[in-house]
């Protein structure tokens, strides 16, 4: 794999987004990451090989944001998230790579799709008032995201479908969701050991690419505090669209 130029084509992009993304510039380039890397490995090995990274980042970024958290959303979001990667990990071997693709290109058009939706329609951030904290509704889409989570890193536009209608300080929804993530991501290293994806081959090819996403971190933090992020978010929510649907193409394609 570590001899494969396509691995590394699919890869370099795949770890840049995702250092971008630990760097500050949002959790749309860190869903594009696992969709990239599919496009030369299955999305199962593809997620495995981008956990150590993230875990280490995960850790990184717990540090910046050590001050800013909100408890209430964490704790109603995190036993859903635990029952999510449970879920995926009893169907791991009974969902094909295919149905990943489906559901994990699923995800990733609908989370982007809303984003232009929103835009079409003329609504800004100011005129949603906060939505309440409601339990049932943090436990489904807890869940979903650590279903997400699981399969292939993709957790994010559940956690972000519950908490941004929430409209939390961004500090503190900035420090939530790196809790959250880090959690889960620490827990996923056992049913991962598990099944015989974090074995030699995959550990030392997230070793390999563990530089450059330190350097993409970097180059995310130098970004985001000289350009504005309306110019970026844009470009950032077409391009998950377009590796949404190039996924399900894939899993369309092939079942």
């Amino acid at each position: 794999m570590l001899h494969d130029l396509t691995f590394f084509l699919a890869a370099v992009p795949a770890v840049i987004l995702v250092g971008l993304s630990k760097g500050g510039l949002g959790g749309a380039f860190s869903l594009l990451g696992v969709p990239l890397l599919a496009l030369a490995v299955s999305p199962m090995q593809a997620a495995a090989i981008f956990l150590p990274i993230l875990i280490v980042m995960d850790w990184v970024a717990l540090y910046a944001w050590r001050k800013h958290n909100d408890r209430k959303t964490l704790f109603l979001l995190l036993p859903g998230g635990i029952i999510g990667i449970a879920l995926g990990w009893m169907t791991s071997n009974i969902v094909p790579a295919d149905a990943m693709r489906l559901v994990l290109g699923t995800i990733t058009v609908v989370f982007a799709g809303r984003y232009f939706v929103n835009r079409l329609k003329g609504l800004s951030h100011d005129d949603i008032k906060p939505a309440p904290q409601r339990p049932v509704r943090a436990g489904l889409w807890g869940t979903i995201a650590g279903y997400g989570s699981f399969i292939s890193h993709a957790g994010g536009p559940p956690f972000e479908i519950y908490a941004l209608p929430l409209k939390l300080d961004p500090r503190a929804y900035t420090g939530t969701s790196v809790r959250f993530f880090a959690i889960l991501n620490t827990i996923k290293i056992i049913p991962y050991v598990a099944l015989g994806q974090l074995d030699l081959k995959n550990f030392t090819a997230s070793l390999t690419l563990l530089p450059l996403a330190f350097l993409s971190a970097m180059a995310g933090a130098f970004i985001v505090r000289r350009l504005k992020p309306q110019v970026f978010y844009p470009l950032i929510y077409g391009a998950t669209l377009l590796a949404g649907l190039k996924l399900l193409w894939d899993g369309l394609a092939l079942l």
